[in-house]
């Protein structure tokens, strides 16, 4: 089968950081990418072959988008999923489908979906607001999430007794059992009109102790065999169940005994795929690029270890962002420095990445360190 992909305008929903590695690996192809963002000053403004400005949400603003698009993508998921229906019946390639967008933008109808498919997940309850969230109280440890618009480390709320009940969230949410897991994992998967379906290997993932975002990830993860298969299975299990097409990541918590449950998923590349970059055969905007264009799927073994940390704004820092540390950085060998584009600053904001490449797994960790206390993101004074 010969497509001409380069004659396929890519329009994407979206236009920061992921949008940004997006278009980096789609100018291999010469494939163009329409972009619809509602900052004037996006990460992506300079590098698409068109830009729009204009708010995800608005229907009259996507649909008008999307009729000079024929594929339509996303990179975040907040977005008008009716306009997207509507091109889809109009014709246009919509990935992932509007109705799997729609899905997975409530976590309530995210963690139904795996109760009604037998995906493991956390024991969990909906509930409607703080008041409901009181009459919980059994329930207790949990995790209180916000149902729809969390997003990093946003709406997410332990509880771990009564005495946390006053920050439950007022609003329609969920009540999810804490785990206590042995470590958090990611598995990234995509498929494409082909029937193929490729996942890349599991990898480590270690948070922010307050911001609730990812700080670092290792690669692979340092979990054993059996639990690796498994996790592959399960992700792999999820995007077949949704019959999607295109990339998804899906995080997962391994438990002290060893099991395997599914935490949330997102519909397109993701924090945890930033490493391949430079560290897989095919990274994952590639991978991503290949799915919705109904392209061959890429390779995705990982050719050595890798670490990425996650380049925030410093806390207590708002304004024109000034980078410390990175000539320092540059001279280690194995080092990729990633910076997002984004002029302004404020406390952890995602502003770059940087991916470690080492045989030498301990060396590996102690570099990942070394590097996250070198690169610091601040304010001009």
């Amino acid at each position: 089968m010969q497509t001409n992909y380069q004659k396929q305008t890519l329009g994407v929903l979206g236009g920061g950081q992921l949008g940004r590695m997006l278009i980096q690996s789609a100018i291999n192809y010469n494939i163009d990418i329409h972009i619809l963002d509602p900052d004037a000053n996006a990460p992506c403004k300079t590098i698409c072959q068109k830009f729009t400005q204009g708010k995800l949400t608005d229907y009259d603003t996507v649909y008008n988008f999307g009729k000079d698009c024929d594929v339509i993508t996303i990179e975040i998921e907040s977005v008008n999923t009716d306009a997207l229906e509507k091109l889809q019946e109009e014709g246009k390639k919509v990935f992932p489908q509007p109705h799997i967008i729609k899905l997975i933008q409530d976590k309530r109808t995210q963690k139904q979906f795996y109760q009604e498919h037998d995906i493991p997940t956390a024991e969990f309850v909906l509930v409607e607001d703080k008041e409901d969230v009181m009459s919980f109280k059994d329930f207790l440890p949990a995790v209180n999430k916000l149902g729809r618009d969390g997003y990093d480390g946003r709406g997410v709320q332990i509880l771990r007794d009564e005495s946390d009940l006053d920050k439950a969230f007022d609003s329609q949410g969920l009540l999810e059992k804490l785990i206590d897991f042995e470590t958090e994992i990611a598995v990234i998967v995509s498929r494409n009109e082909r029937g193929e379906l490729f996942a890349f290997p599991p990898v480590a993932c270690a948070f922010h102790p307050t911001a609730n975002l990812v700080e670092f990830l290792f690669a692979p993860a340092n979990i054993p065999v059996a639990i690796s298969e498994r996790a592959i299975a399960i992700a792999q299990n999820v995007i077949e169940k949704l019959d999607m097409y295109g990339l998804l990541a899906v995080e997962m918590f391994v438990t002290k005994t060893g099991e395997v449950l599914v935490n949330e998923i997102a519909p397109r590349p993701h924090n945890s795929g930033h490493h391949t970059i430079e560290a897989n055969f095919t990274s994952q905007f590639e991978q991503h690029l290949r799915s919705v264009l109904n392209m061959p799927l890429g390779d995705t073994t990982l050719r050595m270890p890798a670490a990425m940390v996650n380049l925030l704004g410093e806390d207590g820092h708002e304004g024109d962002a000034i980078i410390e540390g990175l000539d320092e950085v540059l001279n280690q060998k194995g080092v990729y420095v990633h910076l997002y584009g984004k002029k302004t600053t404020k406390p952890f904001r995602k502003m770059g990445h940087v991916t470690i490449l080492e045989e030498n797994i301990d060396e590996l960790k102690i570099k990942a360190l070394r590097i996250k206390n070198l690169i610091k993101i601040k304010a001009e004074a």
